[in-house]
Formats: C-alpha cells, structure tokens, sequence
C-alpha cells in the first residue's frame, strides 16, 4: 500500500479533491492537507513521513514544504503538479486535470 500526501494552500479546493478523487485507487491510501497557518487541516511531520509520493499542486507548495519539512522528506518523491487555485471543491474540470496529471504517476507503483 503506498501512501499519497495531496498539498496545497489552505486545503479547500484542490488537495481535498484529489483525496477524494484518489480514495478509491487500488493500492494507495490518500490524505490531503494545506501549507498556510489557516488551512482546513495543517500539514504535519507525521503526514509528511508516512507518505511515499507528495504532490504539491504549485512551485511554491514546493519551496514550503522543503522549507518547513525538509529533513523529513527522506523517503517520498515530491512530485508537483502545476495547477493553479482557479476551480471549485470536485469541479469537474479540476477532477479531470488531476486524474490527467496523477494516473501517470500511479501506473508506475
């Protein structure tokens, strides 16, 4: 079973998605959570270490988690999407760009 670690901002719209989008993807088991201090569900050292494949949705996601968790990131591959906070909580279009961006990724476990 891998572990996949949705990031973004304020864990509203797009993290929250693709957990949920991802849930029910045999063999993986999924968790999202926000990089700000208001996020719905702050990430954490514990989030961060148990995940085998971090995916953060922009370059700044990135930068954050390297900055505020990088001597945790010893065993998960970060791997960032590059989508932008311009869509709804399961908007179909945002449901369709991360299936489009993941599945690859997620083929090859």
């Amino acid at each position: 079973m891998k572990n996949l670690l949705f990031l973004c901002s304020r864990n509203r719209l797009r993290s929250p998605t693709a957990e949920q989008v991802f849930a029910r993807h045999p063999g993986v088991e999924t968790a999202s959570a926000g990089l700000a201090p208001d996020a719905e569900e702050e990430c954490s050292v514990e989030l961060v270490e148990r995940a085998d494949i971090i995916f953060v949705m922009e370059k700044a996601h990135r930068s954050k988690l390297q900055r505020r968790f990088g001597k945790h990131l010893k065993r998960a591959r970060v791997i960032r999407l590059d989508i932008p906070d311009d869509y709804a909580f399961m908007q179909p279009e945002l449901v369709a760009l991360l299936e489009k961006k993941v599945e690859p990724h997620l083929r090859r476990l």
